[in-house]
């Protein structure tokens, strides 16, 4: 298993660029993560900018998954909800790079992104994910359980309507207390 620093991301050119070649390799590749192909750069590089900026302002966390200076993947950790839900957070955009698949990444990077929904005193953590072609396996995996599917929720990059799973898994002294 090949290791991976990971870390929280902040805006910066060099980041932000990687960041938007990641989002549209994977749009490019069929990834339902709400943009349709063919993304334009400025595009996907606005995108980042405002998940960034919420970031510094604490509204959710970006964290990169780095290999020898490379950006091999990504996740998104919301955190900012209505006052009725300061327990929970949400898993969005999680993706990784074509050359670093079926390696971990995408595992350490929701243990690191689990990890720091507990450190925000989060004791809920939901996702969803594509119907079709979305990563159902994957996040059963680790523990998520399925609450059901909403059908033609999104269109998909490439054309033509997909469904999507809703997941969720309770983290933290909460899950620790229902074991």
């Amino acid at each position: 298993m090949n290791a991976f620093e990971i870390r929280a991301l902040t805006d910066d050119a060099a980041t932000v660029a990687m960041l938007a070649d990641l989002l549209i390799e994977t749009v490019g590749a069929g990834g339902s993560v709400s943009f349709m192909h063919p993304l334009p750069a400025e595009a996907a590089r606005d995108f980042w900018r405002k998940s960034l900026a919420a970031a510094a302002r604490g509204e959710r966390a970006v964290l990169g998954a780095w290999q020898d200076g490379v950006l091999a993947g990504t996740v998104t950790l919301l955190l900012d909800f209505p006052p009725n839900q300061p327990h929970r957070a949400e898993i969005a955009k999680l993706m990784t790079g074509r050359d670093h698949r079926g390696k971990g990444v995408a595992s350490a990077l929701m243990r690191a992104a689990e990890k720091m929904a507990v450190e925000n005193g989060r004791t809920l953590l939901v996702l969803d994910t594509a119907s079709e072609e979305g990563a159902a396996g994957f996040y059963e995996k680790l523990g998520f359980t399925l609450t059901g599917e909403i059908p033609d929720f999104a269109l998909k990059p490439h054309g033509g309507l997909t469904g999507t799973l809703i997941y969720w898994k309770r983290i933290g002294a909460r899950a620790r207390t229902l074991s």
